[in-house]
């Protein structure tokens, strides 16, 4: 299993992402985010699910959704759903205003062209 089989693997089934960033040091693949960034997405992720539930479950509701449209390359399903998780909370962004944001990515095209 390629590296970002089993990073879209670990975001989609809504796994530990610290535990990901363990298993990611046993492969000699290159992921997107540093191992920093991971932990901060997963602690945002498990702040969000303690805070405020809805929202956490409407962010996977829109994966989910970009999924099954499948209209592009998957391996940015993964990496745009935890750039949205990194934006919550920081320079003022509440997590409605960033689920807002990233529901709207549901009305583009994921074609690469």
């Amino acid at each position: 299993m390629s590296l970002i089989d089993i990073f879209t693997d670990y975001v989609v089934n809504k796994k530990s992402l610290k535990d990901y960033v363990e298993v990611r040091k046993t492969l000699s693949e290159r992921g997107e985010f540093n191992d920093t960034l991971l932990c901060k997405a997963e602690d945002n992720l498990q702040r969000l699910k303690a805070e405020d539930e809805k929202i956490y479950n409407a962010m996977y509701c829109v994966l989910k959704e970009i999924f099954e449209r499948d209209q592009g390359h998957y391996v940015e399903y993964p990496i745009n759903f935890i750039k949205a998780v990194l934006k919550m909370y920081e320079n003022g962004n509440t997590p409605k205003k960033v689920y807002d944001e990233y529901a709207r990515s549901l009305e583009h095209r994921f074609c690469d062209a």
